[in-house]
């Protein structure tokens, strides 16, 4: 598949498609967004055609959808982050969602969490939140709601006692580019290791993380939302 660039060098905008079913929320998006400083709104759409049309004609920088469009109303939104991470791979995904449902947000980072973000509507209590998730995702970095990060590690993550503080500090590193969607060879490239050395940090991370034995998709994505959560939890405290 060919792999295109966004336009924002040319604009110095962050340029954006916004995607919902529920009209009311679409423009209410537009209108909210057109306003914010920094952001460019080039597009709009309604179900899974638009939004693919959107994003082929404009070449935006992120995209806001929600996780159900027309026409079947089942995961739209994570088949469109799917399949850009490889055809836009600069492009960032905010999905809004009214659904606490961790397999959507595992389907949406099953890829990589760098350049992502999934939001619940009903906690985002002003714009700013969801503009400064914008920005995160498209300088490369990833959101994940906190409420979505305690559903998917609960079993295996307390304020007192997470594992993620006894891992090695260079298993920690390997952690860290790990949780922003970097496959092993480029860890090894940023760590200046072997792509074997990366391997066997990796696997002691999966052991130490209780991970070991389940698949390597899930293995990945656990363990970046166990970072994730670690992360949160040493700024909240």
């Amino acid at each position: 598949m060919r792999r295109v660039t966004t336009l924002r060098g040319k604009t110095g905008l962050i340029r954006l498609v916004i995607a919902d079913d529920v009209y009311l929320i679409r423009v209410g998006l537009e209108r909210i967004l057109a306003d914010a400083d920094g952001i460019e709104v080039v597009g709009s759409a309604r179900d899974l055609d638009s939004l693919r049309n959107a994003i082929r004609e404009q070449l935006p920088d992120a995209v806001v959808t929600g996780v159900q469009l027309a026409p079947a109303h089942v995961d739209e939104g994570i088949q469109v982050a799917r399949e850009s991470r490889e055809a836009y791979p600069e492009m960032g995904v905010v999905m809004l969602s009214q659904f606490a449902n961790p397999e959507y947000a595992l389907g949406l980072l099953e890829s990589g969490a760098e350049r992502r973000a999934y939001l619940l509507k009903e906690r985002i209590q002003e714009s700013g939140e969801l503009i400064s998730a914008i920005q995160t995702v498209v300088a490369g970095g990833s959101v994940i709601d906190p409420a979505i990060v305690d559903m998917l590690v609960e079993a295996r993550r307390t304020a007192s006692a997470s594992h993620v503080p006894d891992l090695t500090r260079r298993e920690q590193q390997v952690l860290r580019l790990l949780a922003q969607g970097k496959n092993n060879a480029a860890i090894a490239a940023s760590l200046d290791l072997t792509k074997r050395a990366v391997e066997k940090h990796i696997n002691a991370i999966f052991m130490k993380l209780g991970l070991a034995g389940a698949p390597d998709v899930s293995q990945r994505v656990k363990a970046a939302l166990m970072y994730l959560a670690d992360s949160e939890r040493r700024r909240a405290g």
